[in-house]
């Protein structure tokens, strides 16, 4: 009888266990954990529940993307589906790595079961048996394993139709979110245009209305003058004995006015002829706006006028400023607004002498004007008649009667429906009163529209003329435009 020593024994069972175990490479750091169940049936020990399997995780993702389309916006629900595609990407990654785990086992439980069959051989009758039963552990593991591998392949499928799915869905979604865009710009545009066609409404809305509200008011204006015209036709008496006092006082008024200039006249003269006896000339006339002043002989020795060469100028009673009026060289000059408050000052030179005439005091205002001027500047156009006399430096044969249209932007010359000139404030206007002229210059008006037309209009009243003046400068100094005549330097108006 052959005895069996225990170094034999296990001599061969370290032989074996090497021989397998050189060519083996293990996935992990541990056999994996099997359990024998009932009828010899390995059983895979139960994972942690807390884990999920990749079907479940797959499942869950699926029915909240399901439960979350209904109430998502479409730029949240592209969000999702992209999401979705990459974590199913990710699950495929990970399928695949099961996969070559599980090609790994495969190979595992294929060299364990050929060593166990080399050592079923080569063992004793009493270690045989746990041999037998190692190689059918190994047979069930390889059979048990290869329906996990079967399930694997299902889910890995499952896994990719829902890839599919998802990167389906997440096109559509992105085609849905490019039209939603495209819709609300459009939408956009449309309201825009919308916006912008109430507001031209409004605007048209507000220009009709405020032509309709002042056209009301000059209506209402007119109405309440006619009222009391009627009112004053029925009850007379008292409006107009004030009316009567009150032209009476202005008679008065300007009588005194008119004698205490003769007598500043008379004393100047006197003093004058005191001083300088060589001085052969005056000037005449009232010394206020709206007259004209004429220079004439003082004695019968004295020269003709029209053989003199004769120069206007302006002077400031502060600063004694001497300012030369441009083209106002003919014996009669009418005083402009720009003269009120300054003394006038004619130089006449005859042969080699010179006589420097000036006027007794600064050029007294109009009585009347400025409330004039300032009842006139709440309109926005003021018309007044005139009547050509002059067209680009020649007379102009027609008197026929035109319109001069002082508005706040521009000035416009007219004959009926024919517009003879219209032209914007600018500084290329000129305007002043005509310098000369004899007596009518007090009512005529010189108007520089563009450097290639000029013309001379007359006025029915010297008020007229002179509050023409100062009510288109006024305007043009609203629009930062200086007006004034040919080499003027105009002060600001009030």
């Amino acid at each position: 009888m052959t005895r069996i020593s225990r170094t034999y024994n296990d001599t061969m069972q370290r032989e074996g266990v090497s021989a397998v175990s050189a060519d083996v490479i293990f996935a992990s750091s541990r056999f994996p954990n099997y359990k024998i169940g009932a009828n010899n049936q390995i059983v895979e020990a139960v994972d942690d529940p807390k884990v999920l399997s990749m079907r479940q995780v797959v499942a869950c993702e699926a029915a909240q993307l399901l439960e979350q389309q209904k109430r998502l916006s479409v730029r949240d629900l592209t969000n999702k589906f992209e999401k979705g595609l990459a974590a199913a990407a990710k699950l495929s990654e990970e399928a695949r790595l099961r996969e070559a785990a599980s090609m790994e086992k495969h190979v595992l439980l294929k060299k364990l079961r050929d060593a166990l069959e080399a050592l079923r051989g080569r063992v004793a009758e009493r270690n045989k048996d746990d041999v037998e039963e190692a190689i059918a552990m190994v047979e069930a593991l390889a059979v048990q394993l290869t329906q996990r591998e079967g399930e694997l392949i299902q889910e890995k499928a499952e896994v990719k139709k829902l890839a599919n799915f998802l990167k389906q869905a997440s096109e559509d979604a992105k085609k849905l979110v490019n039209q939603e865009r495209a819709f609300a710009r459009a939408e956009i545009e449309n309201a825009r245009e919308a916006v912008q066609r109430v507001e031209e409404a409004l605007q048209e809305h507000e220009r009709t209305s405020r032509a309709a509200g002042k056209q009301d008011l000059e209506e209402l204006m007119k109405e309440v003058q006619e009222a009391r015209r009627i009112k004053m036709l029925h009850q007379p008496s008292k409006v107009m004995d004030m009316e009567h006092e009150l032209q009476a006082l202005r008679r008065q008024l300007a009588e005194k006015s008119k004698y205490s200039i003769l007598l500043q006249k008379e004393l100047a003269i006197s003093k004058k002829a005191m001083g300088d006896s060589s001085n052969f000339y005056e000037i005449d006339g009232a010394e206020l706006l709206g007259s004209y002043l004429h220079i004439q002989p003082s004695c019968d020795t004295a020269p003709d006028v029209s053989k003199c060469s004769i120069q206007w100028y302006r002077i400031a009673p502060e600063g004694g400023k001497k300012e030369l009026i441009s083209g106002a060289t003919k014996s009669v000059y009418a005083p402009e607004p720009f003269d009120v408050g300054k003394i006038l000052q004619a130089d006449v030179n005859l042969d080699d002498h010179r006589i420097t005439l000036t006027t007794t005091g600064p050029i007294d205002p109009a009585a009347g004007l400025g409330i004039y001027v300032e009842a006139l500047v709440r309109k926005h156009d003021v018309e007044f008649n005139v009547v050509l006399t002059q067209l680009n430096g020649v007379n102009h044969p027609s008197e026929s009667i035109h319109a001069l249209h002082v508005g706040k932007m521009r000035i416009k010359l007219c004959k009926g429906k024919n517009t003879i000139a219209k032209e914007f404030y600018s500084s290329s206007m000129q305007l002043c009163g005509v310098r000369g002229g004899g007596n009518a210059a007090a009512q005529a008006l010189f108007w520089q529209a563009t450097k290639d037309l000029s013309v001379v209009l007359a006025f029915e009243t010297e008020r007229d003329r002179n509050a023409a003046i100062m009510l288109a400068r006024r305007f043009a100094f609203d629009c930062n435009i200086v007006l004034a005549g040919p080499n003027d330097r105009a002060p600001s108006p009030n």
